[in-house]
Formats: structure tokens, sequence, C-alpha cells
């Protein structure tokens, strides 16, 4: 018998309820030995006398939340993998073919394994719930639905329906289910057991009976896209828009995608084989293990408060934003989002009204793209309130500063703010490059006062840097960080510094696409090799253009006075500086934008602006990204070694994903540097340093790793 404890039949006359909690752990998931228990269980049910079978969690909020991570992070080898797919492809194959119908109940979390046992269920009912979400987000993790999810979803929901859940790693809520054909009822939450009881009703009553659910289209267009014919042309469009977003960086999705494309048709057992070659391949790559990887460092935010005592949280109900404008619509409109209410406050009507349309114009797209209903458009922005005095901040928990990123008037608003807080309302500044130590001299209790950067724009850059000043308290900090994530934020909590963590370390990236194109590079092809080779979002110009050329230059300049002569500034800045542009902002930077502010191209007329011969792309690729790349693992170093801005290598690979859009399949700056090899990077760094200058050379801590044959993991 299997000794872990997860799984229980429960006899209820003509039919049995199988209850699933595994005991000591949050979530259910289907580990090796749960499996081997659900194994049991099916032999069990498979010689019994029962009609059907109810499967059920008993975990609130939480059906099963998917495989084992830990297990698949710790397999290197393709034979391991396949030892462990056959024999759960032999359980869920054993449950499929019981005897008798069953039945899911869904409530809560069922992803990944949990999706594809449900489907290999004969019926499915599921909650309407909010924490009810059903889909597979394997693509996510490097590897692809291992457990049938390629086979048996496109032949319930269809081809198209199912490669937009597999090939995204989505998940559905209850409604979006039932519409799709992956459940068979929506129920709100209080009717599940009476209408899981009508079904097994109708199951003994001979109503209802085992099935094979096939999908069959009901609208032409759809019937001929999933016709033999039509299948084509859908898994073409699929490939090239996975190519359009993934840049190919990533093996998982076009694996998912070859897979569902051969195993859609052959039998089961044949599929099965495709299916699990796809998934050996794909789980042992280093782009598996690094997102894997990024999976835990995300969870780890889940658990920590952000310090090291015990400490906790203040409870937030209120909520403040001085400064309306764009950043402070934002930020207003994310604290309503999370049903805060909210009160803005600016020194005209004029700046309360941009910050309004901000919010509304972000809740407005949800509404058009029916993930938000009119009623509660309408109720949210009723949680934001506005004036252009203190009026209604008395009761604030927290304030959150937005204003111009000036160190006067900051101080200035912050005093005056203070006299109209609570004494124990905490007071967060949301800049980007000044100290927050030297801005909490102008509260008269800087212990509750803390840096809270947004990074923009702020609905859809989910980092925030949480900056404790030498003032800043346990409790604020602790609040701080929990209403980050309450707002639906990852917060990392950096300590006061210039540029605090991210930009710092993005600033030596940017200001040496300057200096790169002094030498030759032309702006198109510098971009391209940093996204389309190295894999970044966008690339250092289309990056300055979206800071603002402006911004940029002046954060640089007060990095050049701060760190010394390792910030270096090329002559170019001070041209742009002189010149009308300002990047995204006035639609004038390195490349051209319409009214709609898309960039269309390259604005040629900025090598005659500044003084560059036509760009001869002499330097090559691996020098391009080199002098970018190293120069910011350099600066992370020092922050983390040498300045302790952060506590953990992962912190540092963590802040730089979720605020700059570092490639997660790299696993982190400071992962892709273990992999580059320090010794490798010291070295390189020592020849540009002979080559170019001293803003190559080596930090101190690196050389005493690459000595000390260390890594940063």
């Amino acid at each position: 018998m299997s000794t872990v404890d997860c799984l229980e039949i429960i006899d209820k006359g003509d039919y049995a309820v199988v209850e699933f909690d595994l005991k000591g752990e949050k979530v259910n998931k289907l580990s090796f030995p749960v499996m081997k228990r659900l194994q049991e269980v099916t032999n069990e049910l498979k010689s019994s006398k029962y009609k059907a079978v109810v499967v059920k969690s008993k975990k609130k909020k939480i059906f099963i939340a998917g495989a084992d991570i830990e297990e698949i992070k710790s397999v290197t080898e393709e034979s391991q993998f396949r030892s462990v797919l056959e024999q759960a492809h032999s359980i869920f194959n054993a449950w499929e073919d019981l005897p008798m119908p069953t039945i899911a109940a869904i409530d809560g979390a069922c992803l990944g394994g949990g999706c594809e046992f449900v489907i290999s269920c004969d019926y499915r009912i599921a909650t309407l719930d909010k924490s009810t979400r059903i889909g597979l987000p394997e693509v996510k993790l490097g590897i692809i639905p291992g457990f049938g999810g390629c086979i048996r979803l496109p032949r319930m929901i269809g081809v198209m329906a199912s490669l937009d859940i597999i090939l995204a790693g989505k998940s559905v809520d209850g409604k979006k289910a039932a519409r799709l054909g992956l459940v068979d009822e929506a129920v709100p939450k209080e009717l599940l057991d009476q209408r899981v009881e009508l079904m097994v009703n109708d199951i003994i009553a001979g109503k209802k009976s085992k099935r094979q659910k096939t999908f069959k289209a009901k609208k032409l267009p759809n019937k001929f896209l999933e016709s033999f014919l039509g299948r084509g042309i859908v898994f073409s469009k699929a490939k090239k828009t996975v190519m359009k977003q993934s840049k190919g960086f990533y093996p998982a999705p076009l694996a998912a995608l070859d897979t569902v494309k051969k195993a859609f048709g052959a039998s089961r057992s044949k599929a099965q084989e495709i299916e699990m070659k796809a998934f050996c391949k794909v789980a042992v790559t280093p782009i598996s293990k690094h997102l894997i990887n990024l999976f835990y460092l995300m969870e780890g935010i889940k658990k920590q408060t952000g310090v090291s005592s015990d400490v906790k949280p203040l409870k937030i109900e209120h909520v403040g934003v001085l400064g309306a404008g764009v950043m402070g619509g934002g930020i207003a409109q994310l604290a309503a989002d999370k049903n805060y209410n909210v009160r803005m406050k600016d020194i005209s009507n004029e700046a309360l009204a941009i910050g309004y349309k901000q919010a509304s114009d972000i809740w407005a797209k949800k509404v058009k793209r029916r993930r938000l209903s009119k009623f509660d458009f309408k109720k949210k922005m009723s949680l934001i309130g506005s004036s252009l005095d203190y009026s209604g901040f008395p009761k604030l928990d927290v304030v959150i500063e937005a204003i111009v990123e000036d160190m006067k008037i900051k101080k200035m608003v912050i005093a005056d703010t203070v006299k109209h807080c609570k004494e124990d309302a905490i007071i967060a500044t949301n800049t980007s490059s000044l100290s927050v130590t030297e801005m909490a001299e102008a509260h008269p209790n800087p212990k509750n006062f803390v840096g809270m950067h947004f990074f923009n724009p702020v609905h859809k850059m989910p980092l925030v840097e949480v900056i404790r000043g030498e003032h800043t308290s346990d409790e604020a900090t602790a609040t701080i960080f929990d209403l980050s994530k309450r707002m639906g934020k990852t917060p990392v909590v950096v300590k006061d510094g210039p540029g605090f963590l991210v930009n710092r370390l993005l600033l030596p990236w940017m200001s040496e696409a300057l200096f790169l194109l002094e030498d030759g590079m032309s702006i198109k092809t510098l971009d391209r090799h940093f996204t389309h080779k190295f894999g970044m979002p966008m690339g250092p110009c289309r990056l300055l253009d979206e800071v603002g050329l402006d911004t940029a230059i002046k954060v640089l300049k007060i990095f050049q006075n701060s760190l010394g002569e390792r910030i270096q500034v090329s002559a170019l800045a001070d041209k742009i500086k002189a010149s009308d542009r300002l990047g995204k902002k006035n639609k004038k930077g390195f490349y051209n934008y319409n009214e709609k502010g898309h960039d269309t191209d390259v604005d040629d007329s900025m090598y005659s602006l500044l003084g560059l011969k036509s760009a001869n792309d002499s330097l090559t690729e691996e020098e391009c990204i080199e002098r970018g790349m190293y120069q910011m693992i350099n600066e992370a170093a020092r922050a983390l070694l040498e300045d302790k801005i952060v506590e953990t290598a992962g912190e540092v690979d963590l802040a730089m994903i979720m605020g700059t859009g570092f490639p997660p399949f790299r696993g982190g700056l400071l992962r892709y540097a273990d992999e580059v090899g320090i010794q490798n990077i010291v070295d390189k760094l020592e020849g540009y340093h002979q080559k170019i200058g001293i803003r190559f050379k080596p930090a101190d801590s690196l050389v005493e790793m690459a000595k000390n044959n260390k890594t940063f993991y």
C-alpha cells in the first residue's frame, strides 16, 4: 500500500466520492507518491459495485494545483522523465477506462496535471468562484503538458481553443470553461454539491453514461478551420504567432504545437508516445530549469514579508495618491482595482482629470475585452475620490507620493502632507532616482517614510522596488511590501542608493548604446542584436525613447556624479539634450512615431543630428552584447556584493526580469553570468578596459569571485 495520505474513497451507496486532500501540504499536487495512490484507488474502483464516481477536493480554493515541480526540476535525464510519464499515462488511462462514469467537481485552481486529470473524467462541473481557474500553464515552465493534455484537450474543445490555452499557458474561469466545453456546467459555489448529486442521479437512472467527448464546431467558419484542411491554416498561423511572441527563444510552445499537430487523430497510444518524446526533449533543457527557478523565486515572494523580523504589516483600507497625472492615475487605478478606497490630490482640476482618464482608460480596455463588466467598471471608478486640498487625508493609512522628480519640491510637499495625516500613516515616495534617506528629512517621523518605486506603465510592469531609507522601520517596509503584493505586484526590498537596483544596472547598458552608435553601429542593428539575438523585449535605443531621452540623460548625469568615473557619458548625450527630441513622449527620438504613439521605423535624421557618419555596423554582434551586458553584470556585482543593495542573487534576477523584461529563458542577469563564466566575463571586461576605457574595469568583487572560482548561485 502507498504511505502517502492524499486520497480517500467515501462510500455513498450506489456511488463513491473520492476526496483529494494531500496531508501536510497547502495544495493538492500530483507528485510520484500521489500518483501511486491514485493508481491504488483506480484499481479499487475498477472492481467495485459503484455506478458512478465523484472526485472533489477538501482544500480551500484548490482542486489540484498541478504536478510536483520539484520533481521536474531535479530530473536531468530524458530516460528518467520517460519512466515517470509512462506510469502517469498508464494511471490516467486506467482512470479514463473505469467501467463507471466519473465526475470532477471543480472548486478552486485546477492546473497542469490537475487539468489533465479532469479531462480524463467523463464529466466536469466547475464553480463560478473567482478561485476556480482551469488550464495548462506548463509552457511557462519551459515544458509541455505531459499527462495527456496535448491529446485530450484538442479532442474535447477543438484545436483552436486548445492551442490558445496550451501555447500561452493560459487558465480560464468556470464561466469561460463552460463556454469552451472544457466543463459541462459552471455553477455558483453554493450549488456545486446539488448539481453533482443531480448528475449522479441521472447516471444511476441510466440517463447518462460513459462518454468520449468529441468536439464539434457549431459555426460554419469554425467547422472549416477544425476540418482536416482547415487545421493546416490554424497550425500555420499559430506557429507564426509563437515565433512573433517568443522570437524562437522558447522551445516549449513550438514543441507543444508540433505535438498537438502530430497527435491529433492518432490512436491514444501513438499520441501519448508523441507527447512523451516531446516532453522529455524540452524538460531537460537549461531553459526549462531557468523558468522553474524563476517560478520558485516568485513563490518565495508570496511567503516573504520584506523584513527579517516578525513585524506584521499594518492593515490598509484607505490609500492616498499625491499627484494625479498619468503615473498617479495609474497607481490610483491599481489600488482601486484591488478594492482600496483611494484619494487623489493635485494642484489643478486639469491634473486630476488626467488621473481619472488614466484609470478609466485602463478599465475601459478590460470592459471592451469582456474581462470586466460595465457594473464593475462603475463600481471601481467610484472608489477613486479627489480633491485640491487635504480633505480626506486624516483617515488615510498610506499616502503614495507621485509628483515631479525634484528633491526640493518633493520635500516641501511631504512636509506639508504629514501635517494632515494621522500619526502612524506611512508615506511612500514613487521616486526612480532620488535619495529616500534625504527625502525623509522632510518627515518629522522618518521611520514612517519609505520608497515605493513603480515602473511605467504601472498597470503592466510587475515590479515594485520597496526602498528602505536609513531610518525606515520594519513596520513601514513590511506594510508597503504587503501592499505591493495585494496590488498584484512583485516587490523587492532594496537599500537606498543611486538608482536603487534596476535603474542602476540598466543605465550602463543604455549609456553604452550611445558609445556603440559613436563606434559605427546603426540604430536598427544595435537594437536587433539585443532583441532578436539576446532576447531583450526592446533594444537600448528604443528603451531610451520609451523612458524619455531627456529623463534618461538627466538620470545618467546624476549617476555620473554619484558613482564616479566608471559611469562615463557619451558626447552624444549633450547633442541629444540640446535638441528638441524627447523620445516617445513628443514623438521625436531614435524612432519615428505615429499619432497613436507606435514606432514606425528608425528616424535616419538622427545620424546627422548627432554628427555621426553613416553607420557601417563594423562591430560584431558578440562585442555589442558583451559591452552592454557585461557592464550590467559588473555593476550588479558591486550592488550585490559590495554595496549590499539587495541580499541575494535571486533578488537581482527577479528585479531585472520583472522590472526590465530581462529574458526569463536566460534565468536572470546573474544566472546568465554564471553560465557564461565569471572568469570569462572578467577577462573580457579587462580586455575592453585596456582597449576602450575605465568604465569596463572589472569590479573588485567580480575579480575576487573569478580568482576563487565562485559563482553567484
